[in-house]
């Protein structure tokens, strides 16, 4: 059976063997459906992710063990302290120096952990899946911030 269909000023000829389903054909199913959403990034889209991570994690060990070294070396028993030429306002600057190097090491520190928590949902295939919305965190988003569990609505949701 041939049926024409016109459409604005265009005609088709549909015949009822282009309209046949076979439901039993399992690739009816598993085609791809742009509506779909994905659930979880590819092995290669991890495999990019776990290169990044690698890197920011090896610059920020090596920056932490800077830190700790100059934290070290002004803990040491050199003899800076007992210099004439050291005074007290020296050694406030030097305590306030001080504070401020071990609450950057400390927020290295916590950088490392959610990097390294970061390749361990890599390995488990939920890297990038919103703790919240259970959605894929946007890439752009990731690439900015790689130890992100959350997209930015449950972000933004989350400081209201």
């Amino acid at each position: 059976m041939t049926s024409v269909v016109q459409w604005g000023g265009a005609k088709a000829h549909l015949h009822s063997h282009d309209l046949d389903v076979n439901y039993n054909d399992h690739n009816y199913f598993n085609t791809y459906n742009p509506m779909s959403e994905k659930t979880r990034y590819t092995d290669e889209e991890l495999a990019e992710f776990r290169a990044l991570i690698n890197e920011k994690l090896e610059v920020a060990r090596q920056q932490f063990e800077e830190i700790i070294a100059t934290l070290n070396k002004r803990n040491s028993n050199d003899i800076d302290d007992t210099m004439p030429t050291y005074h007290t306002l020296e050694e406030g600057s030097s305590v306030q120096s001080m504070e401020e190097q071990m609450v950057a090491a400390e927020r290295l520190k916590k950088f490392i952990t959610g990097l390294q928590q970061a390749l361990l949902r890599i390995e488990n295939k939920t890297y990038g899946i919103c703790r919240v919305t259970k959605k894929l965190i946007p890439k752009e988003r990731l690439r900015a911030v790689p130890h992100a569990t959350l997209s930015i609505e449950a972000k933004l949701a989350q400081g209201k």
